[in-house]
Order: C-alpha cells, then sequence, then structure tokens
C-alpha cells in the first residue's frame, strides 16, 4: 500500500498511467532505472521520487525518455510521448522516430555523424525500443534526397573491407569502447557519401561492404553499452543489406539483434529475431552460417522455456558445423568455430540452470580462444566464473578470473564491466575464502 499522501496530485496524466500499468511507485521507479540501465545510464531512483513526479516535478532531461519507454512497454503503447506523462519533450523532436522509414543512407550518415561527435541526439537521448522491433519484415527503397554523388568502383570496396577488418581487428582486442569515434567518422564520412553515387554492377558490393561496416558499429556500441546506438546502426545494416540484396547479411544482423535482445533480458523478442534471421536464410547460406544462426535459436528457446527445443537445435548446430567446409576466416559474418559452440552451449545451458555443464564448455570455449580475441576470451572467462560459483566451485570461480590476467583492465567493454559486477556481487558471501578476497583485490586496482 502507498505511504499516505501529504501534497496533492498535481500530475494527473503520470498518476492515471501508473494506475494503468498496475505500478506501485517502487515499482515505477524499478521499471525506469532497468530501461536506463540498457543504455547504459546508471539511475537511482525510488518510490520518492515517483512520489515527487506525482506532485509536479519534472525529471532531469535525459531522464524522461527512460521513463516513457518503460510506459510504452509496460502499456504497448509505442505512441507514447513525454506530453502524456505531462512533461516537455527534452529534445523538441518527434515522439516517434521510426529508423525502418526514411532514406537509410541519410539515415546511416546522420546516426554516424551523432556518434562521431557524441551528439545527445542518439547518446542520452535516445533509448533501446521495443517498437522498433516490431518491423523486422521492413524492407525499404531508396527515397529522400540525395547528397553529392561519388560514384565508387571495386578499389573503394576493397578499402572499406579492409578498414573494416582493421576495425574488427582492434574491437577483438580492446573492445567495443576503443576507436568507436574512428569507425563513425569512417562510415560517415568516406563510406556514406559514395553510397548516394553508385549505380550499375558495383552497387549491390558496396551497399554490402557498407552494411559491414554498420554491423561492426552496431556491435561496437552494444559492447560499449550504447544499445539505443546499437539497435539503429543493426536496424541500418538489414536495411543496407536489403538494398545490396544479401539475405546474409541480413540474416547476420538480426541474429545479433537477437543477441541484444537477449542480454538485455527480452527473452520473447530474441526469441523472434532468431526465428526472423533464420527465416531469412530460409535454409540456405554457408553451413558455418547456418550453424551460427541454429546455436542463437537454441538459446533463445532455452531462454523462453522450451528445453526440448533448445536441445534439439544444439544437436543440429553441431552437425551444421561439422559439414562446413570453409576456413572460417573466408566468411565474414560465419567466423563460427567449435569454441563459438562451446559458448553456445554454455550460454544455453545456463538458461537451461545447468550450471556445473555450462562452467565447462565456457572454459573450454575460453581455453581455446586466439591472442587475437582478448575482449572475447575475457567475456566468456568471466561468464565461466560465474557458472562455476553458481555450481558451488568457488575457488575454480576464483581462479578462472584470476586466469584472466590484466585482459579484464585492458578491455574496453561496458559488457566485461557488468559481467564482473555479477560476478562480484554473487561471491559477496563468499569474500572469507582466502583466494576470492585476492582475486577481488586484483581486479579491483
Amino acid at each position: 500500500m502507498p505511504p499516505r499522501r501529504t501534497h496533492p496530485v498535481a500530475n494527473r496524466a503520470l498518476a492515471a498511467l501508473i494506475e494503468q500499468a498496475g505500478w506501485t511507485h517502487a515499482a515505477t521507479a524499478h521499471h525506469v532505472n532497468a530501461v536506463a540501465a540498457e543504455n547504459g545510464q546508471r539511475m537511482h531512483y525510488d518510490r520518492s521520487a515517483v512520489g515527487h513526479w506525482l506532485t509536479g516535478t519534472v525529471p532531469r532531461p535525459e531522464a524522461i525518455p527512460a521513463v516513457v519507454e518503460a510506459f510504452r512497454r509496460r502499456l504497448d503503447r509505442p505512441e507514447l510521448a513525454p506530453a502524456h506523462l505531462g512533461w516537455p519533450d527534452p529534445g523538441g523532436a518527434p515522439p516517434v522516430d521510426d529508423p525502418w522509414r526514411g532514406d537509410p543512407v541519410a539515415r546511416l550518415a546522420t546516426l554516424g555523424e551523432d556518434d562521431m561527435l557524441n551528439r545527445r541526439t542518439v547518446l542520452t537521448a535516445g533509448t533501446f525500443t521495443l517498437a522498433a522491433l516490431s518491423a523486422l519484415s521492413a524492407r525499404g527503397g531508396m527515397s529522400g534526397e540525395r547528397g553529392a554523388a561519388a560514384r565508387a568502383g571495386a578499389a573503394d570496396v576493397a578499402r572499406i573491407r579492409a578498414a573494416t577488418s582493421s576495425f574488427a581487428d582492434l574491437d577483438d582486442q580492446y573492445g567495443g569502447g576503443h576507436a568507436r569515434a574512428a569507425v563513425a567518422a569512417y562510415l560517415a564520412r568516406e563510406v556514406t557519401p559514395l553510397l548516394h553515387g553508385t549505380t550499375g554492377r558495383r552497387r549491390p558490393d558496396l551497399f554490402g561492404a557498407a552494411a559491414e561496416l554498420s554491423y561492426l558499429a552496431a556491435y561496437m556500441a552494444m559492447d560499449a553499452g550504447a544499445n539505443a546506438l546499437a539497435q539503429r546502426y543493426y536496424i541500418s545494416t538489414v536495411r543496407l543489406a536489403d538494398e545490396a540484396g544479401d539475405l546474409v547479411l541480413r540474416a547476420t544482423a538480426l541474429r545479433s539483434m537477437a543477441v541484444q535482445a537477449a542480454e538485455l533480458g527480452h527473452d520473447g523478442e530474441a526469441l523472434a529475431l532468431a526465428e526472423a534471421a533464420a527465416s531469412a536464410l530460409g535454409g540456405h547460406g554457408p553451413p558455418r552460417t547456418q550453424a551460427w544462426i541454429t546455436g542463437m535459436r537454441a538459446e533463445a528457446h532455452a531462454a523462453a522455456g522450451t528445453r526440448w527445443d533448445a536441445l534439439s537445435l544444439l544437436h543440429r548446430t553441431e552437425t551444421q558445423l561439422e559439414r562446413a567446409d570453409s576456413r572460417p576466416e573466408s566468411e565474414w559474418t560465419g567466423n563460427y568455430r567449435r569454441e563459438s559452440l562451446e559458448h553456445q552451449i554454455g550460454l544455453t545451458l545456463t538458461q537451461l540452470g545447468d550450471h556445473a555443464t555450462a562452467a565447462r564448455h565456457f572454459a573450454a570455449s575460453m581455453a581455446a580462444r586466439r591472442p587475437v580475441e582478448r575482449r572475447t576470451r575475457t567475456l566468456i572467462g568471466l561468464r565461466a566464473a560465474h557458472a562455476f560459483l553458481r555450481a558451488g566451485e568457488v575457488e575454480r570461480a576464483a581462479a578462472t578470473v584470476l586466469d584472466l590476467g590484466d585482459d579484464v583492465r585492458l578491455v574496453a567493454s561496458a559488457r566485461v564491466g557488468d559481467e564482473l559486477r555479477r560476478l562480484r556481487a554473487a561471491w559477496q558471501p563468499h569474500r572469507g575464502n582466502a583466494l576470492v578476497a585476492r582475486v577481488d583485490r586484483v581486479i579491483a586496482h
């Protein structure tokens, strides 16, 4: 029961939405904090803050989009805007911006510029929205005004792909928080001008190369904790892939959107995205890429509680991977190896509650990682440690973190940081263990 009110309700619009949502003041604050956390913002609102909002206080501008998105999800009202909550729009932007519409090249150029310049429009006012996932099958053509034309050829495509490969190596070694501004600048200043002016037989290759770079920008943003920005980049990747007529690229972006949704706890959306990725391939495409997508479907089904489907899909993933006869490096979207499958099995078994077996698969994946995969090895190592901890193997968990050495500090990754925080919170009851205490001191500095 909410506390007795001593001040009258001034914001009746907000009060009505809270009543429709069936939330207490504490629950309202919890959901707002959760949405903000998805976008790398640490907010600590509580029931008293909601009480202040009801009596006329307006939250700080960067908090308003998180509040609006929380109510959009709860009430299934994607059209909700700050005005519906009795508040001004903090950014003066339209309440609903559908990233699936408009000229995809112009959108990508603006996105890259805003990202590069750290503009508030995408980094603080933007939120990861479930409404944007409702248009998975959208396939738009080019529209809107064109910029200055700069016709591209095969050499331009080769340069873009070489740059993408170099940026991807940096991401693998140092995390998505490193060199992101450089990727955004290259995308906005070097790549998008070429997209406006190229026609003919080079056009699909050029749009495909741009989609690959947009995909990398999305992955780096997600790894850096900028999930709203990552979502926009992923949608741009899908749209560029459609312009290129490349179903593998489309499937790749949808699969990674499923990963993002899963990591943020949106299990239903993760499953829908994973299935959409499989549908895009239609049973075709390189076996290694098919395995990569099937493995994500297994994880999503496990999170949804369909155990038999999850285990069946894991078996299919292994079969598809065994059939793959290409070198992983020859397929930029299909760099899916045995160690990748071990990680996927670990994630799936974690969802199914088998932490002891999951820990062994995580550890096998971690051990097989190449030196260039520092960020991935660190992330999986922390997941292995957490799984060992959940399985009751406390010292094995601590030893796994100790084995990561300085990599935890070298990697600029919000996902690694989040895994580390969750692990340290989980081993609080074991701080008396000498090895746990030692590791805690090491990683705290």
